[in-house]
């Protein structure tokens, strides 16, 4: 059975609810989820919020019965002194702890793949760990220096040329050798993570009308559309770059399995106009297989029992299709269609 390492996130976010609520919506899985974070932290949530479980402390090569949550227990902090909402430097130390002990078992082999619970990026920055997110801080755990953002759904899938930056900086960041290798990473993701044989990829334009001829901007013929042709040199199947106001509803109708964008923003907006409840963040391009919700701590809700765990199960969903898909790969050779 498949060990799946689900890492709680924030203690005060809304990582322990989701997850508590995640486990008491499962019946029989042929996987092994288990959740990397806080013992004491689960226990106060589920008492305030009146949620039946049953957690038991786990340590590798303990069993587990059915309708147990196993917890590997990371930190102990002292639950009577934290107050949902309000993080402090203990717990971004703390969430951090869990992502990393889940890097560390992957890469030893103990599990096959991690999901993330969402962490507060100004609390990992005070915690003093200099990273914009979860996806770069993973990159620097497992030595990764070319990896991308996927958001993915069942209607709409995409990948971005750049992150966490500003919008006025966006053009002065695209170069051609990097959309090529955005290209290429998503790709090879799509074929061996998502079982496409074939991916149909489609590239969004930075401007509007894709510059209409240069009279909104270059970036297009002067960036984009070369890497498009060096990828269809290579034999990759993709098109672009086309007006923004209009690839997404051709992919989210099935013209294309993945858009590839060039600022966060232009991807995230119609995804989660889509999958604002189901979507799950992917990171292309590491050693091991990391999934994520795709919303934030919503401290503002965090102890208040309204918390949706959807993100959270499709989340594992992927993580637990990919690691088949990939299991494929490796001893066929092939694709899980």
């Amino acid at each position: 059975m498949r060990h799946i390492a689900i890492t709680m996130g924030c203690p005060v976010g809304i990582g322990p609810e989701i997850v508590l609520r995640f486990f008491s919506e499962q019946s029989a899985l042929d996987y092994s989820p288990v959740v990397f974070g806080d013992m004491g932290v689960l226990r106060r949530c589920a008492d305030e919020l009146q949620i039946t479980s049953e957690l038991i402390s786990w340590q590798p090569g303990l069993p587990v019965s059915a309708g147990q949550i196993p917890v590997y227990e990371l930190s102990r902090l002292p639950v009577e002194e934290l107050i949902w909402g309000q993080p402090t430097i203990a717990t971004g130390r703390a969430m951090v702890a869990y992502i990393e002990k889940a890097v560390k078992a992957i890469l030893e082999g103990t599990f096959s793949a991690m999901v993330t619970c969402p962490i507060s990026k100004a609390s990992l920055n005070r915690a003093g760990f200099p990273y914009p997110g979860h996806t770069e801080m993973l990159a620097a755990l497992t030595g990764s220096h070319e990896y991308v953002m996927m958001m993915a759904g069942s209607r709409l899938r995409v990948t971005l040329a750049t992150i966490h930056c500003s919008l006025d900086s966006v053009s002065s960041l695209l170069n051609k050798a990097e959309i090529c290798d955005l290209i290429r990473i998503t790709n090879d993701a799509l074929q061996r993570d998502f079982g496409i044989e074939v991916p149909r990829i489609a590239v969004a334009a930075l401007n509007p009308h894709a510059g209409e001829d240069c009279l909104f901007g270059n970036e297009e013929e002067a960036v984009i559309l070369p890497a498009i042709e060096e990828m269809q040199r290579e034999g990759i199947q993709v098109r672009g770059p086309f007006p923004p106001d209009t690839v997404f509803f051709k992919a989210a109708t099935g013209m294309y399995d993945v858009v590839i964008c060039m600022y966060h923003d232009q991807g995230l907006i119609p995804f989660k106009l889509l999958h604002f409840k189901d979507g799950v963040n992917v990171t292309l391009g590491l050693p091991i297989i990391r999934t994520s919700v795709d919303h934030g701590t919503a401290y503002d809700i965090a102890g208040c029992g309204v918390a949706d765990p959807s993100s959270l199960a499709a989340a594992v969903d992927l993580a637990v299709l990919i690691a088949g898909n990939r299991k494929v790969v490796e001893r066929f050779g092939g694709f899980q269609l």
